[in-house]
């Protein structure tokens, strides 16, 4: 069944028109849109108590952080403003509104695009609200980057957006896929992108956040999303912004020993760089999409289990939709970040320079490693092995075509391409495909190719078709 189109005026009246809901719209910054929104499709009084737009920074200061200057458009400055509020709302309503009333309050900060057009332009937007009279408050906080190259157009866009979020609140809550496919209502892909949400509260505490940010991803509404070694979801600007990164990209089911040796190694070879710094240093952990999918579809207690062991070793994780590693590398640059390192194994490498994956580009391999080694990012190879001769298989010695033995020649010797030395020869074979059946079909053995951790935590919650 088709969906039927909702314009952005008829969701604001609709709202208008509803006599539950009554709040507060707070807008700083870029974003001035959404009040305007409802007021112009008629009937505000019903919905409106209260629209403010500290648009100066230090009303923006002595309002939500008494005085203070903090960052203006972050995750805390939103809150604050969420939260301060939504206390005058209910301090100031409480006693003269009926019972019936459900309070709310919509709040943003955002910098668009300003006149010399080299910003970023991107914001966060939230909403606090109750389902329920007199009960405690939900909160939906969503971060977007806006795409267009137009500070009026990114304007309208926050209205729409505004207004789809707050509509989804009260009226999409209940389903959190028919919640993330409202905000796009009236919109497109090449118009914004959401980075980050996240939804809390009493009617919301169904919800997982991380499986709600892999549906971003698979949805296609952003390209990559963050959880930190928490499991919390995060803004990838927020871990990555100019920061030394170190990304290692597997399937990670499960990690295995060498695995474990990739990270450790590669992590020693990346402190060695007289430009690593221990406190400006993140180190990650990149699930492309495609390994999440099997026969097309997303399997979320696999994902869920694959994160929770990332975590538990205290690792950074990353869910993205690049299939080539210079569409990863390019993104990750984006967050300016200082260094980059890009950990692969040697067979994943082989594909890497093998041309055939290539051919979509105009430039063929020598456009696809243009936009993949860039000035800051070096790729850290761990070996394989002969399976014959039992000699690891390194740089030195692989087969190279001869029509880009130079090419390759000139990135090893020019320290783009390096080796991962002291490696753990005896891992190299702890293949995580292996492991993987091995548990399935529950062979012995397998504990001793995984680390210790691991292999309690795959007993304990029976991760990965583990039975006794």
């Amino acid at each position: 069944m088709e969906k039927e189109f909702v314009s952005t005026t008829r969701k604001a009246l609709s709202i208008n028109l509803d006599e539950k809901f009554y709040g507060t719209i707070a807008e700083i910054g870029g974003g001035q849109e959404v009040a305007r929104s409802f007021f112009q499709a008629g009937g505000a009084s019903g919905t409106i108590a209260k629209s403010i737009s500290a648009y100066d920074m230090a009303y923006s200061d002595v309002l939500y952080c008494k005085g203070k200057k903090e960052r203006y458009v972050s995750q805390d400055r939103l809150r604050k403003m969420l939260s301060i509020e939504y206390n005058e709302l209910t301090e100031v309503l409480k006693d003269k509104r009926d019972n019936k009333t459900c309070f709310f309050v919509f709040a943003n900060t955002v910098v668009a695009l300003n006149y010399q057009k080299d910003n970023e332009a991107r914001g966060w937007l939230g909403v606090k609200f109750q389902l329920h009279p007199n009960s405690e408050p939900n909160e939906v906080v969503i971060h977007t980057s806006l795409l267009e190259n137009d500070n009026l157009l990114q304007q309208n866009t926050l209205g729409v957006l505004g207004v789809n979020l707050i509509h989804a609140c009260f009226y999409h809550y209940q389903n959190p896929t028919e919640f993330l496919l409202a905000l796009m209502d009236n919109l497109t892909s090449d118009r914004l992108e959401i980075t980050m949400i996240n939804m809390t509260g009493p009617q919301l505490n169904y919800v997982d956040n991380r499986l709600l940010g892999v549906q971003l991803v698979k949805t296609g509404m952003s390209k990559a999303i963050m959880f930190d070694r928490y499991g919390n979801v995060n803004e990838p600007s927020d871990l990555l912004y100019k920061k030394n990164v170190l990304a290692f990209r597997g399937s990670f089911r499960p990690i295995t020993y060498v695995g474990f040796d990739m990270l450790k190694t590669s992590y020693g070879l990346f402190k060695k760089d007289e430009d690593y710094d221990k406190n400006n240093t993140i180190a990650l952990c990149e699930i492309t999409l495609n390994n999440l999918l099997e026969d097309g579809e997303f399997h979320e207690r696999d994902f869920l289990e694959r994160v929770d062991i990332l975590n538990g070793m205290g690792q950074n994780v990353m869910v993205s939709n690049f299939k080539e590693y210079y569409k990863l590398v390019a993104y990750l640059s984006q967050f300016k970040t200082i260094n980059l390192r890009i950990v692969i194994g040697m067979h994943t490498f082989l594909n890497v320079i093998n041309q055939k994956y290539y051919t979509h580009l105009k430039g063929g391999i020598i456009e696809a490693f243009g936009r993949l080694f860039i000035d800051n990012m070096k790729m850290y190879v761990y070996p394989s092995i002969n399976e014959e001769t039992s000699e690891l298989i390194t740089l030195k010695n692989i087969e190279v075509e001869e029509n880009i033995k130079y090419l390759f020649m000139h990135l090893v010797s020019n320290k783009k391409i390096i080796d991962i030395k002291n490696v753990k020869k005896e891992f190299i074979r702890t293949y995580p495909h292996i492991v993987l059946n091995m548990i399935k079909n529950s062979e012995k053995g397998w504990e001793l190719m995984v680390p210790k951790y691991i292999a309690e935590a795959i007993k304990t919650k029976k991760l990965f078709g583990y039975s006794e």
